[in-house]
């Protein structure tokens, strides 16, 4: 919304003559400068007017890099060598080596008449040979309409008459399958696409007038039949020794005096939890803590994870319990240094290079038993000691409101929680694992732009927990959905995705 808000006022200015535009721009800025002088002051900080007019130049190219500036945070160092030349390209595989578990349909190509002989003019006879080429072809969606007959059975009695028992269903008597609802769920929480578009593309293929309001009823409904495994990954999330904690916002149509909500996620390696509220309030996280056996807590420096995780050790310290500690991301710590190097400051290549060198080790150490990783990581202490050296000497040097200031006090102090991983292989070097998880959503929000009730925001929460779980522990989540569609039907327990996917590993 900030950009947006952004980009419409420079639609405005662009439209405006030179004259005006200059006005407006030396007005600004004016402005500017006085509120930065008055902030530093409350702060008890003195400004020359050289840092001044420094500082303010940061703000401006922020709103210009936020209207033009690319996203990319890749970072090459000076002394990098170039790159070997690029090795030959392997063969291209045809469609049935690439997807091997795709059916194959074999179409035979004849020609009638045969051809002539090219050297005695004679027709020809078929070989047995064949000359073989694959493409990859598709089927479109083909809808079709289910009769049901169930069967009346009579007596010769003729004293009663029994219909044979309906199967369980998803929702009891609705016009759409089992199929469809799953189909119309995975569709919206899974591919992205809403339910006005999923009525538009079933109109191409036929099914003209379908109504968006009702599948948005059934997506409901399949909520509510699977929140059993919602719970299930709950508890197992909660049980969990190392949790990451995400938050972002969720915009509430109607239905709710608050138009600003928050979809909040908690996440292990296996398993993926969102919730809907309508604050940003760390009471959310403490409720989820309050019962959880998490040791480390992986989140960003937001007040409301350390206000969070207090309550909860404050509990815990009652009944004896390990006590949470707070892990905070690598990743952001690295952004603001990423993006002082793009305001100019050259003095921010010292802690990128060491953090380009501190990853490197972190993407040998992945996949590797935990004394490995320890070993590997022990290598990464004397960067971070090296760089936390450095901050110390210069954090004097730079205004709170510069870019580079702010880059070296959020490293400093951070530096416990940036450095948490270090001792402990089980922890991550950063949140950018939930923050990927959190990704669908967002693209969600902003292709149907919110939630129309409260229902459609729990909806919304159990669907994408269940589908980023899914992809969390790479399952298809259209395999799973039939799979504990078809067992919560006949009464088997509920399963995460990462157990479903346990249950389909081959015995050793």
């Amino acid at each position: 919304m900030e950009e947006l808000g952004l980009r419409n006022s420079y639609k405005k200015l662009v439209n405006l003559n030179p004259e005006i535009l200059a006005q407006k721009l030396e007005l600004t800025e004016t402005a500017l400068a006085r509120a930065l002088r008055r902030i530093c002051e409350l702060e008890g900080q003195k400004l020359t007017d050289l840092q001044l007019g420094f500082v303010l130049q940061e703000q401006l190219a922020g709103l210009q890099d936020q209207l033009y500036g690319i996203s990319s945070e890749r970072y090459k160092k000076r002394e990098d060598k170039p790159k070997d030349p690029t090795p030959p390209q392997p063969r291209v595989k045809k469609p049935s080596e690439r997807y091997p578990t795709t059916p194959v349909r074999e179409v035979l190509i004849t020609q009638t008449p045969a051809p002539a002989c090219n050297c005695c003019g004679k027709e020809m006879t078929e070989s047995g040979m064949t000359e073989d080429s694959e493409q990859l072809t598709v089927i479109p969606k083909k809808y079709e309409i289910v009769l049901q007959k169930r069967m009346k059975f009579r007596c010769s009695c003729q004293g009663s008459l029994v219909t044979a028992e309906a199967p369980a269903r998803i929702v009891p008597g609705s016009s759409y399958s089992d199929e469809m609802i799953q189909d119309v769920v995975l569709s919206k929480y899974c591919d992205l696409i809403p339910m006005e578009r999923y009525a538009a593309m079933a109109a191409r293929g036929g099914l003209v007038n379908l109504p968006p309001q009702s599948l948005i009823e059934v997506s409901h409904q399949y909520a509510d039949f699977i929140a059993p495994v919602y719970t299930r990954i709950f508890e197992a999330v909660a049980n969990s020794r190392v949790m990451h904690a995400d938050e972002t916002p969720h915009r509430m149509l109607e239905g709710s005096d608050k138009k600003s909500w928050y979809l909040w996620g908690f996440s292990t390696q296996t398993d993926c939890f969102l919730e809907c509220h309508d604050t940003r309030s760390g009471d959310v996280a403490s409720m989820v803590l309050k019962n959880a056996h998490c040791e480390v807590l992986i989140s960003d420096v937001y007040s409301g994870y350390g206000k969070a995780v207090r309550i909860a050790n404050e509990q815990r310290r009652k009944v004896a319990l390990p006590l949470i500690k707070n892990a905070n991301c690598n990743a952001h710590a690295r952004r603001y240094f990423f993006q002082s190097h793009k305001k100019g400051y050259k003095e921010a290549s010292f802690y990128l290079d060491h953090y380009q060198e501190i990853y490197r080790l972190e993407d040998e150490a992945k996949g590797k038993p935990p004394p490995e990783v320890r070993s590997l990581r022990d290598e990464m202490r004397s960067h971070f000691e090296v760089m936390q050296r450095r901050a110390a000497n210069e954090v004097s040097q730079y205004p709170n409101k510069s870019q580079y200031g702010t880059a070296l006090r959020y490293f400093l102090e951070n530096y416990v929680g940036l450095t948490l991983f270090l001792a402990d292989p089980e922890v991550a070097i950063d949140n950018n694992s939930q923050e990927r998880l959190l990704r669908n959503p967002v693209v969600g929000r902003k292709t149907w732009y919110g939630t129309h009730s409260k229902r459609g925001a729990f909806t919304a929460a159990i669907l994408f927990t269940v589908t980023e779980s899914c992809k969390l522990v790479d399952v298809n989540p259209r395999e799973y959905f039939a799979a504990i569609t078809r067992d919560l039907l006949v009464g088997k327990a509920a399963y995460t995705p990462h157990e479903f996917k346990l249950a389909q590993a081959p015995a050793h």
